[in-house]
């Protein structure tokens, strides 16, 4: 199993980005995935997750409004569309494969994903 992120760059204060997230060797659709950041010197937090099919969609209270996850389950791909970014959304953006096939019910822990990109730098200068 494979997870590149991308989209990552520098953006000032109230722009906007958009993440990718490329699966392979996996059936990708059967899977719920999710994106976490880590900021430097913090845990790794949950922003967002979606259920196999993307009917339900997940995300960090303090993000709603402000992020968009979404998937293409043609193309093995997730995608997070972050807009009014930031100083404090700075991170390195992480996606991530939910460990099983099973039902998601929204879980917020990333031990519960098993599969990680390598991580995309989100720099926002105020």
């Amino acid at each position: 199993v494979q997870l590149q992120a991308s989209g990552g760059g520098l953006v000032q204060a109230g722009g906007s980005l958009r993440l990718a997230c490329v699966g392979s060797g996996l059936d990708f659709s059967t899977y719920a995935m999710a994106w976490f950041r880590q900021a430097p010197g913090k845990d790794r937090e949950f922003v967002a997750a979606i259920t196999r099919t993307g009917s339900t969609v997940y995300y960090a209270d303090a993000l709603k409004g402000r992020f968009a996850i979404s998937r293409e389950n043609t193309i093995n791909a997730m995608y997070l569309e972050m807009s009014s970014l930031r100083p404090e959304d700075t991170a390195l953006y992480y996606c991530g494969k939910y460990r099983w096939t099973s039902y998601y019910s929204g879980s917020r822990s990333a031990s519960d994903f098993d599969y990680w990109g390598q991580g995309t730098l989100v720099t926002v200068s105020s």
